[in-house]
């Protein structure tokens, strides 16, 4: 057996193609139909606090349960349906809060004896809950 013909080991053996993987057809996806707004009431639903309201519950020595967060963020979605822009939000008689309503953040928060302290300003509306 005498072949002419060489053989090479196949690492050698390079193509026009090399390197690149075959096309795989991808299966396409049904997404559900999502309401745009159900949505965005989903995102914006939460209310936000800022590092400087922070501080002030910490100093303050207030807490939160869940139930006054749910009456601050219903609060908070009633001043956005009247067009508000920055509301006082008192809650109890014992708290207050001024809020960003376009961003949905606190922006500083008080107990009872700052509230009687305090003059506020720069705000558009007022809840009391």
């Amino acid at each position: 057996m005498n072949e002419s013909r060489i053989f090479r080991p196949l690492e050698h053996i390079t193509s026009a193609n090399a390197g690149l993987r075959p096309s795989v057809a991808k299966p396409t996806v049904k997404v559900p139909a999502v309401n745009f707004k159900d949505v965005l009431l989903q995102e914006i639903g939460e209310v936000k606090f800022s590092q400087h309201a922070l501080n002030r519950l910490e100093q303050r020595n207030i807490r939160l349960d869940g139930g006054q967060l749910g009456r601050l963020k219903t609060a908070v979605s009633q001043a956005a349906q009247k067009g508000a822009r920055e509301s006082l939000v008192l809650m109890d008689n014992q708290l207050a809060f001024v809020v960003s309503v376009k961003n949905r953040t606190v922006i500083t928060a008080m107990d009872g004896a700052s509230i009687k302290e305090n003059l506020f300003t720069n705000i558009d509306s007022a809840i009391v809950i």
